[in-house]
C-alpha cells in the first residue's frame, strides 16, 4: 500500500463516531488521571473509593461488579488502598469466604478531594461546550454507551 493510500485510510476513520468517542474518552481519562495524580491516586483507586463512598460497606466481589473490574484487579487495588489507611477489609460474618470493604474517614476525605479533581478535569474536557451542549452530549453518550442499564446487543 502506498504512503498516500495509508494516510487516506488513517484519516478516513477520523469522522467515525467510534473513533471520535474513543479519542474523547482517551482525552478525558488523561485529564482525570492528571488531576488525580495531584492527590497521589490512580483512576481505579478513585473508582474504588468513589464506589465505597456511594455504596457504603460492600463485599469485595460486589465492589468489583459495581465498578466492572476483575476480582484479581480489585484485590490489588483494595490492598494498596488498605495499606494507605483509606479502607479496611474484614471477613463477612455471614459468609466466611467473603470479605467486606469499608472506606475510612481518610478515604472519604480523599474521595471528596478526588471528586472535585474529577469535576475540574471534566470542566476542562468540556470547556468549549455550552451548558446545553454538555447536557445533550451526556444524554447522547449515555444512550450510545448504554450505561443506563439498557441491554446491549451482545447481552440479548
Amino acid at each position: 500500500m502506498s504512503v498516500d493510500r495509508e494516510l487516506h485510510v488513517a484519516t478516513s476513520i477520523r469522522g467515525l463516531p467510534s473513533w471520535l468517542l474513543g479519542r474523547a474518552a482517551a482525552r478525558g481519562r488523561a485529564l482525570v488521571a492528571e488531576h488525580l495524580a495531584r492527590h497521589d491516586i490512580k483512576l481505579w483507586e478513585h473508582a474504588v473509593l468513589s464506589a465505597l463512598s456511594d455504596l457504603g460497606e460492600i463485599s469485595q466481589a460486589e465492589l468489583g461488579r459495581a465498578i466492572a473490574l476483575d476480582r484479581k484487579d480489585v484485590a490489588g487495588v483494595v490492598s494498596g488502598l488498605e495499606g494507605r489507611g483509606l479502607l479496611t477489609r474484614a471477613p463477612d460474618p455471614r459468609d466466611r469466604r467473603a470479605v467486606i470493604i469499608t472506606i475510612t474517614a481518610d478515604g472519604k476525605r480523599l474521595a471528596r478531594q478526588c471528586a472535585r479533581a474529577g469535576a475540574d478535569a471534566n470542566e476542562q474536557l468540556l470547556a468549549d461546550l455550552t451548558p446545553d451542549e454538555r447536557a445533550r452530549l451526556v444524554d447522547l453518550v449515555t444512550r450510545v454507551a448504554r450505561v443506563d442499564g439498557e441491554p446491549t446487543a451482545s447481552s440479548t
